[in-house]
């Protein structure tokens, strides 16, 4: 072969190496963009600014949720309403306990749909053989479920506790006794005892009930004047508990089925209770006392 023929062959391999190696550089140059392009939406989508803004925002609403889920709740009180006091016993359980009383009753302090009482009293006169005087009191007291104080089952049931201590620690009070009363509400007690007066000598009986979130006291007392004989205790006895079987059926009726499905009640605060009627204030006792306390009822009756 020629020496020329082998130089134009030789500068043929160099076109053709040069050729390949422009050929990659612009295959590469044309990739270049296609990854910066893919990069910069890379970077874009997961940059700080609107990344940490979405985990913001998520860990917010995650706040919020937890905050709301953690809000205090307490379970809502079962019963929403109470009867009329004067109008929970029938004419013929008027009858047996206060014969000869009026059948209205006396009304005493109230509050729509969260306490009452009422009071009826009887003088059956004999003349020269004497007479029967018989003294009776029913009173309602309802609790509204309230975060700060706990719910209405749990306020009535210390209540009802605290009106059975104060019935045994009535001043002057001889032969106190006290029984449990079955079916009548969720828990019932009898306080007996007898009470020496001027007139006479009384015999006192103190039913106390709690049914749900309602308290109901019935004071009854009885007593021989002017030479008659003392009623029997059993008796009397027998007829309050009877009294305070047919108000915790009134109470039960006044509120339909007897219950509202119990649900919680979100009242973040005692300030956000129901209402001024539904709430009774933080001390039963003191707000009651005119009402329902069988010590200064049975006292100051008898």
């Amino acid at each position: 072969m020629s020496e020329g023929t082998m130089q134009r062959r030789a500068e043929r391999d160099q076109g053709a190496q040069r050729a390949k190696r422009l050929h990659r550089v612009l295959v590469c140059a044309a990739a270049v963009p296609v990854m910066l392009i893919a990069s910069g939406c890379s970077s874009d989508s997961g940059s700080g600014d609107s990344g940490s803004g979405g985990d913001k925002a998520a860990g917010a609403g995650a706040t919020v949720s937890a905050s709301e889920s953690a809000a205090p709740t307490v379970q809502a009180a079962a019963y929403n309403s109470l009867p009329e006091a004067c109008g929970v016993l029938s004419k013929k359980t008027l009858k047996s306990l206060v014969p000869e009383a009026s059948k209205s009753g006396k009304k005493g302090t109230a509050e729509a749909g969260t306490r009452g009482s009422c009071s009826w009293s009887s003088l059956d006169n004999n003349g020269v053989k004497g007479s029967q005087f018989r003294w009776l009191n029913v009173s309602l007291l309802r609790f509204e479920s309230d975060t700060s104080r706990g719910t209405g089952e749990a306020q009535a049931q210390k209540y009802y506790d605290q009106q059975i201590q104060d019935a045994k620690s009535v001043a002057g009070a001889k032969n106190a006794k006290s029984q449990a009363v079955a079916g009548t509400g969720d828990a019932a007690t009898l306080v007996r005892y007898d009470l020496k007066k001027k007139e006479g000598a009384f015999k006192q009986q103190t039913v106390v009930t709690r049914v749900e979130n309602v308290v109901v006291t019935v004071d009854y007392n009885g007593a021989g004047l002017a030479g008659d004989k003392a009623p029997s205790a059993d008796t009397l006895g027998k007829l309050a508990g009877q009294a305070a079987k047919e108000t915790v059926s009134a109470v039960s009726a006044a509120n339909g089925e007897g219950a509202v499905s119990p649900a919680p009640s979100d009242s973040a605060s005692g300030s956000k209770a129901p209402s001024k009627s539904a709430s009774p204030s933080a001390s039963p006792s003191k707000s009651a006392s005119k009402s329902a306390s069988p010590s200064k009822s049975a006292a100051k009756t008898s």
